[in-house]
């Protein structure tokens, strides 16, 4: 498995691993990190050529370590270049719904998360410790979603959002895409795209580029 990244969000994908007893070879890459190895243990890979060799060698299987949604789509288009097969890494204590499930490839679902049934989770979608998703909830494509977030029903949120912890999503709210919700904002109407809101409840402050 080869994990893209090794800093921070890295380290949460390598725990997830060693939870779910991953036995086989794991590596990193982060062409900047100025360590060849993470913990003395796990190599981190500097370069394409060193990333296409691990690949080949560990059946293409790679995930995104990285928590900005922006970089980590530009890190997914570039190892899928490489030949790469995107995969997601779920905790084995995530509480998810048996019926209507839908989560596309490569997202990351950390320790404690819980899902309802009826709930479709976009590619490369990031989820931290212990945030409910409730039924009926869209989830669009590179998603960063802090820790102890709340999203109630009939909720809609488009691409690249990012919501901050503790933050709670009321039920039939869309958002719109690139919007951040700062943490803490408890969202009562529709987002629309490109703002930061916060409060209780959550306002717009700015427009973002």
């Amino acid at each position: 498995m080869l994990v893209v990244g090794a800093k921070g969000f890295a380290k949460e994908i390598l725990q997830i691993l060693l939870n779910n007893n991953y036995n086989n070879q794991i590596a990193f890459y982060d062409d900047i990190h100025k360590n060849d190895l993470l913990f003395d243990k796990y190599q981190i890979l500097k370069n394409d050529f060193e990333v296409q060799v691990f690949l080949k060698e560990n059946n293409y299987l790679f995930t995104i370590g990285i928590g900005n949604p922006l970089l980590r789509n530009k890190m997914h288009k570039k190892i899928i270049k490489l030949g790469g097969k995107l995969i997601s890494t779920i905790c084995n204590n995530t509480d998810i719904g048996h019926y209507d499930v839908n989560i596309q490839n490569g997202c990351n679902i950390l320790s404690g998360v819980k899902i309802s049934n009826s709930v479709t989770i976009g590619i490369c979608c990031l989820i931290y410790y212990n945030s409910i998703i409730a039924h009926d909830v869209i989830l669009g494509d590179f998603l960063e979603i802090s820790p102890s977030v709340t999203i109630l029903g009939h909720v809609k949120i488009s691409d690249f959002v990012q919501i901050g912890a503790n933050a709670t999503i009321l039920p039939n709210i869309s958002i719109g895409n690139n919007s951040i919700i700062g943490a803490g904002s408890v969202v009562t109407k529709n987002i629309p795209d490109n703002v930061l809101v916060v409060g209780t409840p959550a306002k717009i402050i700015k427009y973002l580029s």
